[in-house]
């Protein structure tokens, strides 16, 4: 009697398995060099550079620092504009 053939889909379980463990390793890694990394280097570097805050979101200017928004932007097409960019839909408007 022979053997059934090798079908590809066989080949998904240890594939999603070996991506797992990579995953994983991936974030221990991360959690391994966030303990190590010297904060005071960063600090000099941003008060070198002169950057200002965080940037959130690198898709449209208003998602980028709400800080920093043009309130109306979003809407320069007119009023009932769709949104353009996901990023509009995470992000809560200021007040």
């Amino acid at each position: 009697m022979n053997p059934p053939p090798l079908r590809p889909s066989r080949l998904a379980l240890p594939l999603l398995g070996i991506l797992l463990l990579l995953f994983a390793l991936s974030l221990a890694d991360a959690a391994w060099r966030s303990r190590t990394v010297d904060r005071t280097a960063n600090r000099a570097l941003v008060r070198e550079l002169g950057l200002s805050d965080l940037a959130l979101f690198a898709e449209a200017r208003y998602t980028r620092h709400p800080t920093q928004a043009d309130q109306h932007s979003a809407f320069q097409d007119h009023p009932a504009a769709l949104e353009h960019f996901p990023t509009g839909s995470l992000l809560a408007p200021s007040r």
